[in-house]
């Protein structure tokens, strides 16, 4: 079959899961195209954080995929529970399994993980995106050094799962420097997409930097300009840890093949939160069967 679009997502806090939003009907839409595709399952590149609110694997080679069969949700602070308490999440353990091999026969250190429970970086996007049910969903971890190359080659070994039926979603963010985001009207008035100043010159670089590599590159081209991202002038300024842009390098490795040449990414929502915060929604190729509803 032809590649399954890849979508590029900025979850950005944990209030994009309770506030509506251009980003949120957008992840809806790429859900319902989805369905209506009849995909096998998800599959997700999760992040890390220095505070451990994400999921990365320590060693210079390791990655995990997660196994546990029934993975609890961790909770989100300013949401309502009942916006996900009751979403039951549905591990693909078969495609979990898959992902083990083609990482292994690729040469990555991969093993499970059947303790690993999911955080609001993966549940929230698959509320948003598939509000009546969760598909079959495989996690995958980053590796805890950060190496941009290492992630985009994660991306590229999983590449195949496209022409299998498989969407594939990098959870990350454009632009996310927690220690630069204007938390007062969140805090204060539960108004995260509050904007009572512009966002500054460096988010605004970036962010642009950030449309300009995906939307002008394909094929190879768009790994090496993604990759090339953090060596901006700009970058430290955007992310003051690395880990939510690898899920930019994982997006690149996945539609970043030769046969991908031609296939543009394009910028398709955009919501700032806390005014510095870009979560800027990608998506690199479309669809190009006929929806399983309307044969």
């Amino acid at each position: 079959m032809a590649p399954t679009p890849v979508h590029l997502f900025s979850h950005g806090s944990t209030m994009m899961l309770g506030e509506a939003s251009e980003s949120a009907d957008y992840w809806k839409q790429c859900g319902d195209e989805a369905l209506a595709h009849g995909i096998k399952g998800v599959v997700m590149m999760l992040l890390n954080t220095p505070q451990g609110a994400h999921w990365d694997s320590r060693g210079k080679d390791k990655i995990e995929v997660s196994t546990n069969p029934r993975p609890a949700k961790s909770p989100v602070a300013y949401v309502h529970p009942s916006k996900y308490v009751d979403y039951e999440l549905v591990p693909d353990l078969h495609g979990a399994k898959r992902c083990i091999s083609m990482l292994a026969s690729t040469g990555f250190n991969v093993t499970g993980n059947d303790t690993f429970d999911w955080i609001h970086d993966t549940y929230l996007i698959l509320i948003r995106m598939f509000p009546a049910k969760c598909p079959p969903t495989t996690v995958i971890s980053l590796n805890s050094r950060f190496d941009p190359h290492f992630h985009m080659k994660v991306g590229a070994a999983l590449r195949p799962l496209r022409e299998q039926g498989y969407l594939l979603i990098g959870s990350g963010g454009a632009v996310h420097n927690l220690y630069r985001n204007e938390w007062r009207p969140m805090l204060q008035y539960s108004d995260n997409f509050a904007q009572e100043k512009p966002p500054a010159d460096w988010a605004l670089e970036f962010r642009q930097a950030v449309e300009d590599a995906i939307s002008n590159n394909s094929g190879p081209f768009l790994r090496r300009a993604v990759t090339r991202l953090m060596k901006h002038p700009r970058f430290r300024d955007a992310h003051a840890t690395d880990d939510h842009f690898m899920a930019a390098m994982f997006v690149a490795g996945a539609a970043g093949s030769e046969d991908d040449l031609g296939t543009y990414g394009e910028l398709k929502a955009e919501t700032w939160e806390l005014t510095n915060m870009s979560n800027s929604q990608f998506t690199i190729g479309r669809w190009q069967s006929v929806p399983i509803a309307s044969i």
